[in-house]
């Protein structure tokens, strides 16, 4: 699995209710069935990642996150995740508005467009960065809002959302002891866990 999954893996508890948005394969909500012996579903739009998800057993549901959660009820998860995958939503702020409304926590990663590699590739090449860690071009990137640590941490003073753990990873998902001495230059990929 994946470092930074297993990161997210340690501030869930056994035994809870779980929603991953975006759960991709299902490898993520696999383990922690597996592990923690938590009660979980995923929310997938790709069908051949809703494949290998129901052939890990993991209960998905077919849905596009950006249509909105109205009909998941409040409070009825304990922890809801979305990893990589709130740079690519419509309206990330509503989505997560959304997750603190169904969970009690939720865990949230999205890489970091302060980067020092996206403010080189900005600064002295003139362009939209290209790299492992960013694999697109500009006209085919997925990702539609750029955001950093400072970006989303100011949302979640603006929303009155309480940051619960943060760490930063690198483009291979490890925690390296540099990251956190400037997480906003150094660090590629964040990491929050959040509540209300």
């Amino acid at each position: 699995m994946r470092a930074d999954l297993d990161i997210i893996r340690e501030w869930i508890a056994p035994s809870t209710r779980v929603l991953d948005l975006g759960c991709g394969d299902g490898e993520l909500l696999h383990h922690l069935i597996q592990q923690k012996q938590v009660r979980g579903y995923g929310l997938e739009i790709d069908h051949s990642n809703i494949t290998t998800c129901i052939s890990r057993g993991v209960n998905v549901i077919e849905k596009n996150i950006d249509e909105g959660l109205a009909t998941l009820q409040d409070g009825s998860f304990d922890s809801v995740i979305m990893t990589q995958a709130l740079q690519v939503m419509n309206h990330p702020d509503l989505i997560v508005e959304e997750m603190l409304r169904i969970g009690k926590e939720c865990i949230v990663t999205f890489p970091n467009f302060g980067h020092w590699r996206a403010r080189f590739y900005l600064a002295f090449r003139g362009q939209m960065p290209v790299s492992k860690f960013l694999p697109y071009t500009w006209y085919n990137t997925p990702n539609i809002h750029f955001c950093t640590f400072k970006d989303f941490e100011k949302l979640c003073v603006d929303q009155n959302i309480r940051i619960l753990n943060r760490t930063v990873v690198d483009n291979e998902h490890r925690d390296r002891w540099w990251n956190h001495l400037w997480p906003n230059m150094l660090g590629e990929i964040a990491i929050y866990r959040i509540t209300r």
